[in-house]
């Protein structure tokens, strides 16, 4: 397979994505807002893009875990002109084959050794079960490869050391597949943050609800525990590693710091009809030095609410994932709805204190306004494999470009760290049903407390 395409095909495809991705955001490719907000998205400046837009070479790219989410990425891939599928590698044969129909030139594996020892391989994809991230990354960067991995950085808090600290020893690119990290409409939401639009933030709300049992159709009983690795605690981090890892990342991104306390309780409620190990819901509060708190929930067995990211001010509330913010006082109220509220306000101000009283204003009363000036995609949280436009292609094409440039993106390991740590300690709180402090041992440079 040729590994350059041609100056004019890459002048008419390259990096489509990424000029989309930065032109939704509403801003100038390459200014210092965005950047300050989101240093790893520095590849994707219009300086950057000047200088890679003669590279011809495409990134030699493995997969290794050709599940769902593997398939996903390499749907992905197929729109990434500077990105070369030359591998697939599985130990379950049914995934392989449907991945290879992807990619039928694609060189097939069954033991990653082998594709870590595979010298025209650039980059890995790992999209295994979360307790063999740790691993593979670890060998695939002693190999001399480039890694992108998917969520959660490990399955335990001294893996996630071990990774930390083969990074700095190593001079290879690390993505973790964090993709609000280059959702538009998260970027955008960050920065307006930071320029006070919701006033001071005084804390955050996060939730994920599903009515799913989680569990995909096996074919043997042999497999289960491979086909069904989420459930089991030797694979998996449950709903926390899953789901929760996004959605913290985002808190501690807008927060700028860690939180010093992590409490929480979390049980199998309904889904109690097999051999699961993980629970079903969870409620972790995390508290940071400064009084504020992250209150997250998530369950599988009730989906009303869907998901949602809220950033809260004193001045209004940014919901990262719906694209939208509210605010407090909003001077685009309607004249009518401003009249009417005068009108109440004088009514019940008169009214004594032992009689009836107003509801408050809820927030269906607040009037949205979006994020982004342009398209805006949202993902509600039901696809357990993946959805479009929510970043994933933007992280994945920049993880292909680094695969060529060596360029590594700045502070995307630390913020998997934070994250992947965070969903670990929530674990544990809730399985000792105790207030935790955050290790001294797994702390690390970038954190602030």
């Amino acid at each position: 397979m040729d590994n350059n395409i041609s100056t004019q095909s890459k002048s008419q495809l390259l990096s489509e994505s990424r000029r989309s991705f930065l032109k939704g955001l509403g801003v100038l490719a390459g200014t210092a807002g965005v950047v300050s907000v989101a240093p790893w998205l520095s590849s994707l400046t219009a300086e950057k893009q000047a200088e890679w837009d003669g590279e011809t070479r495409r990134a030699r790219i493995a997969l290794i875990g050709t599940g769902s989410r593997g398939q996903y990425h390499l749907h992905n891939l197929k729109n990434i002109p500077h990105a070369e599928v030359v591998a697939l590698c599985d130990i379950y044969e049914p995934h392989l084959k449907e991945a290879s129909e992807l990619f039928p030139e694609a060189r097939l594996y069954t033991d990653y050794h082998d594709v870590l020892n595979d010298p025209d391989i650039d980059g890995v994809i790992i999209a295994t079960p979360l307790g063999s991230h740790a691993p593979i990354t670890l060998d695939a960067l002693d190999a001399g490869k480039h890694v992108f991995c998917e969520k959660a950085m490990a399955l335990t808090l001294d893996q996630c050391k071990a990774v930390y600290d083969k990074y700095l020893e190593s001079d290879n690119v690390l993505y973790y597949c964090m993709q609000r990290m280059f959702d538009p409409k998260y970027v955008q939401g960050v920065a307006m943050i930071r320029d006070g639009l919701i006033g001071d933030v005084v804390g955050m709300r996060c939730y994920w609800f599903r009515n799913a049992d989680w569990r995909r159709d096996c074919p043997d009983p042999e497999y289960e525990r491979l086909i069904n690795w989420r459930l089991y605690k030797e694979t998996s981090g449950g709903l926390m590693t899953e789901l929760a890892s996004h959605q913290l990342e985002v808190c501690t991104w807008v927060a700028g710091k860690m939180p010093s306390k992590i409490l929480g309780t979390g049980d199998l409620i309904h889904w109690t009809d097999d051999e699961r190990e993980v629970y079903d819901t969870c409620n972790v509060i995390y508290k940071f030095s400064d009084g504020r708190t992250i209150s997250y929930e998530t369950l599988i067995s009730n989906k009303f609410n869907g998901m949602e990211d809220q950033i809260l001010g004193s001045k209004g509330t940014m919901n990262l994932a719906t694209g939208f913010y509210y605010l407090e006082d909003d001077d685009s109220r309607s004249g009518i709805k401003q009249l009417l509220k005068s009108v109440k306000d004088d009514i019940f101000a008169v009214i004594p204190a032992a009689g009836p009283s107003w509801r408050s204003e809820t927030a269906d009363s607040y009037i949205p306004h979006d994020i982004l000036s342009g398209p805006t995609y949202v993902n509600h949280g039901q696809s357990t494999v993946g959805v479009d436009h929510d970043g994933s292609e933007e992280i994945l094409s920049a993880f292909c470009q680094a695969c060529i440039t060596g360029e590594r993106a700045e502070n995307i390991v630390e913020e998997a760290y934070c994250a992947t740590t965070l969903c670990l300690l929530g674990n544990l709180a809730m399985e000792t049903s105790s207030t935790i402090d955050f290790p001294e041992e797994y702390k690390i440079p970038y954190m602030k407390f």
